[in-house]
């Protein structure tokens, strides 16, 4: 049965959405008349790591279903292979179909927090592998008629390496014709995603029209994005995690930009922005990380972050919990012991930190990259706010 409840509907398609093609109006007229409609989203599994963004897309995907419309998750073990490259200044590294498996292995678990995958109208986890592995080179050259080149390399990436001479590889173009076919294969009637995801989207809705002639609907989320306007995003290093541990996913929220709770909040949880919005910053990020880390761990995991933040970062105190790392030289290069630990991506970032006063060995500033430090069992590393080490 179908919620037809236009105060519902209004709801569905102005929480957090940017944009919807070709209009509005249209699919909510869709969405009156009764009718089941099956509606999907993409995910991209190039690394295992899921963000608040992710966290959105589920949320919406949560409330068509709770209206009784059929909901998918996608994961796209196809073209994962290839990588998606929107907003990419050079061609991602091709993945293994192994590597994008495990990447997605815990996608569903962390979507069952917030979609039903059981019940009446249970949710449905697809992989594109299923029809895409299928299309014979003919099928593909068929396909790939109803597109121009004009309309792929028009793209900014693609100008700006370009302009940039870098490389355009034509398994690139190929990409928005895969997702496009995604819809195709499952005959869907909308598509839900980012609006940085907008073009290849519509590349759906061009090969719908041309091959079945049937409209497909399209609804942009809202991208969530700091005050540099840059994506949140792993490669961005500004994500908020939700597959992570979740003292990790506390500190990041209550570290993000106080012009973010409005619209993480919007995106990501039920709370109302309006009474948000009248709180202290501090208090405002409290809530919303006890929202979103009760909603995709538990209570008792919220209560627990909250004391551990209070106690490291309002009180200066030492984590109850850090790594242990194994260290039997006595004597190492800060630079070369920063490495050991885990606690920075390279010896390059690490020179960055010591540099910028980021690094303290037992609570004191480290500031001199050149030096050797004396290693001793016990000694606790930190870098930035809140990564530490201890030698073991």
């Amino acid at each position: 049965m179908v919620d037809v409840n236009p105060q519902k509907i209004d709801e569905l398609l102005k929480k957090n959405v940017e944009a919807v093609y070709p209009s509005p109006d249209l699919l909510k007229k869709k969405l009156l008349s009764g009718k089941k409609i099956r509606l999907y989203c993409g995910y991209d599994p190039s690394s295992p790591f899921l963000h608040i963004g992710h966290l959105a897309s589920f949320k919406k995907l949560a409330e068509f279903q709770a209206l009784g419309h059929e909901a998918i998750m996608l994961i796209g073990d196809f073209t994962g292979m290839i990588g998606d490259p929107t907003g990419k200044k050079s061609a991602r590294k091709k993945l293994s179909r192994k590597e994008v498996l495990k990447n997605s292995l815990r996608y569903k678990d962390i979507a069952e927090k917030i979609l039903n995958f059981k019940g009446p109208n249970p949710a449905q986890v697809l992989y594109n592998s299923k029809w895409l592995d299928k299309v014979s080179f003919a099928e593909l050259i068929d396909l790939a008629s109803n597109f121009t080149v004009q309309q792929m390399i028009i793209r900014d990436m693609f100008q700006e390496r370009i302009k940039e001479k870098k490389p355009i590889f034509l398994h690139e173009f190929l990409y928005p014709l895969a997702q496009a076919y995604d819809s195709i294969a499952m005959d869907v009637d909308l598509e839900i995603g980012g609006n940085d995801q907008i073009f290849n989207m519509f590349c759906g809705r061009d090969l719908m029209k041309a091959l079945k002639k049937k409209e497909k609907f399209i609804l942009a989320l809202k991208l969530l994005v700091d005050v540099q306007g840059n994506k949140m995003g792993k490669s961005e290093g500004n994500a908020v995690s939700i597959s992570e541990d979740p003292k990790e996913t506390r500190k990041q929220i209550m570290m993000i930009d106080d012009g973010l709770i409005g619209p993480v909040a919007e995106a990501c949880t039920d709370l109302s922005v309006l009474e948000l919005n009248k709180l202290n910053p501090i208090k405002a990020k409290e809530i919303l990380a006890d929202s979103i880390i009760s909603l995709i761990y538990s209570k008792k995991e919220s209560e627990k972050t909250k004391k551990e933040f209070s106690s490291v970062f309002m009180e200066g105190n030492l984590p109850s919990e850090m790594p242990s790392i194994k260290i039997k030289e006595s004597e190492l290069n800060i630079l070369e012991l920063l490495s050991r630990t885990g606690l920075v991506s390279s010896k390059s970032d690490a020179k960055r930190l010591v540099t910028q006063n980021g690094v303290k060995i037992d609570g004191k500033i480290f500031n001199d990259w050149k030096k050797e430090v004396a290693v001793r069992k016990g000694m606790v590393i930190q870098v930035g706010k809140g990564k530490f080490a201890k030698i073991s």
